[in-house]
């Protein structure tokens, strides 16, 4: 295993270890908690409560916000829920039922110490952001309202209808703007980071693109904080915002920090299947649908009736034959491969034959219209819009697609990347979900990291290193707006025949058919020679019309497709590499008898981090995974 990665574990009871680590942590006295500047890239869910905490415990806080607003950052789309254990029904639950079930539903390729001490602060997120009046859901008594979602056996989630990402989002957004009219943070809108800055090994600074004067801007700090989201745009057909990328991840990649496990995407069973050759995004259905929804498809193969006119006997509701401790509320993975084979099988619906029926009749039955429309009927609406069916009469028609991502930028416990002073929050992380997240918990992982565990991290960093003042005039800074500039210049010398576009679907094309839901290894070969092709052709053959200097979509587009073309190639090598099939990593060489996911333990209980060289060029390094608290056992959800 690699001495290159040092996780920062503390020792002790797992119970424990947080605790204690807060405790050990060096502080910084408030009085000098003014004098540091820090740079926060991203103002999602992750970025806004960690640029609030920041500033109310005293620092001066930069940020940095690729929208017009932080209230369009992407954590706005989060529908179904957060998970907390408050054990509220009384069913069970408890902080380590959440952590084994978050451990478990990783397919056990995340680190136990982290995993534990999100499961302890769950239940403080939730008093946090019951306080900022977030308007959780409760039940007729009063008390917040719990529902169940994939993976537990126990109701945890907590929720606003289907709104529960923007409702948090806001949350965070009042905190962050109560310290923007306070002068604690000064706010940048419609930047996008385009270089990082490393001076004397520590990350200084970031060179923003002003996306609206296309001008290269400088800004120092004191460390920087990363929280840009994930990378599932790779696959240019995904449930991200189309303008969720990977690029600030990738600068500081480029410059030092490992990329760790970036094989590992989710792909979410429920959402509405491709419709045309037209679209550049899909839509999700919450996971919260699978509490009600039933999820079922013909039994015979090549069946074209109406789903009304299938009687019960010649439906086959397979999650519910396959897994009856867990039904319908599977964890995503399972989920999603399960939707794979009933269609590649020739039992899907719909004019594509690509989905499989998602129906609330027998709910609607049992509990009436009116209460399955207080809980999903703004979905029951979205879906409605999208398609002109009403799900009230019809089932839903879904379809499995590329979610949220698990890889990412490798952090130490304390959530500090391999350059020192570069920080990574929420999604843009890798450290706790393993190979396959969990409904409701990408809220949790990013408000945890936000307002409980970078105060005092970063607090520690910086009590206990020499920093001395950086200047934007430093030639540091100097060289990354080279770096940027000459980018730039590249995309524009091009002067090829075709779009940005063009390019991006058809690296998604790759990388669906060949890292998507199952891969092996003769399609990761094949990607592993497609995609530095048609990256060749994309450098030789690109037309970016506007100015380099003035508001321009597509040379932002272009920034974003090229960084892809880079980390599409890494992913298909991570894949290729990961010899075993472990949650969202579905490798078809290595499943068990009943086609389940199959890992192999003995080689391959690690986290892949990739260091990078050049182009295609990277080293990987192994950081070891020690599961003392979880017994490693083949995941069972029957």
């Amino acid at each position: 295993m690699s001495d290159r990665l040092n996780s920062q574990i503390p020792s002790g009871d797992i119970r424990q270890k947080w605790e204690q680590h807060k405790f050990d942590l060096k502080l910084v006295n408030p009085a000098n908690k003014r004098k540091f500047t820090i740079l926060v890239v991203g103002t999602g869910l992750a970025g806004g409560s960690a640029a609030a905490s920041l500033a109310e415990l005293g620092y001066n806080v930069l940020s940095f916000c690729i929208q017009d607003s932080p209230r369009r950052a992407h954590s706005i789309a989060a529908q179904g829920g957060i998970n907390a254990a408050k054990n509220y029904p009384n069913d069970g639950d408890s902080v380590w039922r959440l952590f084994y079930d978050t451990v478990k539903g990783g397919d056990y390729r995340s680190r136990e110490a982290n995993v534990y001490r999100l499961a302890q602060e769950s239940a403080n997120i939730i008093d946090q952001c019951t306080a900022q009046g977030v308007p959780f859901a409760r039940e007729y008594g009063g008390y917040l309202a719990n529902r169940s979602f994939g993976g537990a056996q126990v109701s945890r989630t907590f929720y606003a209808r289907g709104q529960t990402g923007q409702q948090l989002l806001l949350g965070a957004y009042s905190a962050m703007m109560k310290e923007v009219d306070r002068g604690k943070i000064k706010m940048f809108s419609r930047r996008e980071m385009v270089e990082l800055v490393v001076v004397d090994g520590k990350a200084r600074g970031v060179v923003m693109r002003n996306l609206v004067t296309g001008e290269l801007e400088r800004y120092a700090g004191d460390a920087v904080l990363l929280c840009t989201g994930g990378y599932g745009n790779v696959y240019y057909l995904s449930t991200n915002a189309m303008a969720s990328n990977c690029s600030a991840a990738w600068r500081a990649h480029k410059l030092g920090a490992f990329f760790a496990n970036p094989c590992f995407t989710q792909i979410h069973p429920t959402c509405i299947p491709v419709s045309g050759h037209y679209q550049s995004k899909l839509t999700l259905m919450s996971e919260s649908l699978r509490n009600d929804g039933r999820v079922w498809v013909p039994k015979k193969a090549g069946d074209t009736r109406a789903p009304e006119d299938i009687p019960q006997d010649e439906r086959d509701y397979y999650l519910e034959r396959k897994y009856p401790s867990f039904g319908n509320l599977v964890p995503r993975d399972v989920a999603s491969r399960n939707a794979k084979q009933a269609c590649d099988d020739g039992r899907g619906v719909g004019k594509s034959k690509l989905a499989v029926y998602l129906d609330f009749k027998d709910a609607i039955q049992r509990d009436g219209r009116e209460t399955i429309e207080a809980k999903y009927g703004n979905l029951f609406e979205m879906y409605n819009r999208i398609t002109d069916e009403d799900p009230y009469v019809s089932p839903m028609r879904i379809y499995p697609a590329v979610h949220y991502t698990m890889g990412g930028l490798w952090v130490d416990y304390n959530l500090m990347s391999t350059i020192p002073g570069l920080f990574v929050l929420g999604e843009a992380n890798f450290s706790d979900h393993g190979a396959n997240r969990l409904g409701a918990s990408a809220l949790m992982q990013g408000l945890a990291d936000g307002y409980f565990v970078i105060p005092y991290t970063l607090g520690g960093y910086l009590a206990s290193s020499k920093l001395g003042k950086v200047a934007v005039e430093n030639e540091a800074f100097s060289a990354a707006v080279g770096r940027a500039q000459d980018r730039i210049d590249k995309f524009f010398a091009a002067k090829g025949s075709k779009t940005v576009d063009h390019f991006h679907k058809e690296l998604g094309r790759i990388m669906w058919d060949y890292v998507g839901m199952a891969r092996n290894e003769e399609g990761l070969k094949t990607a592993l020679v497609e995609i530095p092709k048609l990256r060749e052709a994309f450098w030789s053959d690109l037309r970016v019309s506007g100015e380099a200097n003035n508001f321009n979509p597509e040379l932002e587009k272009a920034g974003r497709v090229a960084d892809f073309l880079e980390l599409g190639e890494l992913m298909a090598k991570d894949a290729l590499e990961r010899r075993e099939s472990c949650g969202g990593h579905f490798r078809e060489e290595s499943q068990t008898e009943e086609n389940e996911a199959k890992r192999d333990d003995t080689n391959f209980s690690h986290v892949s981090a990739w260091e990078f060289k050049s182009v295609g060029q990277y080293e990987l390094h192994k950081e070891a995974l020690k599961f003392e608290n979880v017994k490693l056992t083949q995941r069972s959800y029957k």
